[in-house]
């Protein structure tokens, strides 16, 4: 059996610093290189746009607000080539969009209700009226 000088078998640190070097070199290009996110901003604008509605602006002012200004975040970062945020606040505004919609939808729900249940209460103080 052949035997392998140690110095080959182990290298030494300073053989690996350099090797650790150019692995942190490629991980950081490997980062860098995240693509812009055009297609989640038109999503995100879609959203704002779908969402502010009179309604919205009535009962879901604040969500509504956080989306606007999230994707107005998003638009500069984009600008600024800062992808991996925009993507982030892009697809934060998108669910705030939803959320100031779905809030909107409810308070619209609970108010039909709200008026439903107040007409059937007149109502029945009319029957109740005509029966006496």
């Amino acid at each position: 059996m052949m035997r392998i000088p140690y110095r080959l078998r182990f290298p030494s640190s300073r053989m690996s610093i350099p090797t650790l070097g150019i692995g942190i070199a490629i991980f950081v290009a490997g980062c860098a290189s995240v693509p812009p996110p055009t297609e989640q901003m038109a999503v995100s604008k879609a959203a704002v746009a779908r969402a502010s509605n009179t309604d919205t602006n009535e009962f879901a002012p604040l969500e509504l607000q956080s989306a606007k200004d999230k994707l107005a975040r998003a638009e500069r970062a984009m600008a600024q080539e800062n992808y991996q945020l925009a993507k982030q606040l892009a697809e934060e505004a998108q669910v705030d969009a939803k959320l100031a919609e779905a809030k909107s939808q409810s308070a619209k729900t609970q108010k039909a209700a709200r008026d439903s249940q107040e007409s059937i209460r007149v109502l029945r103080e009319e029957i109740n009226r005509k029966t006496q």
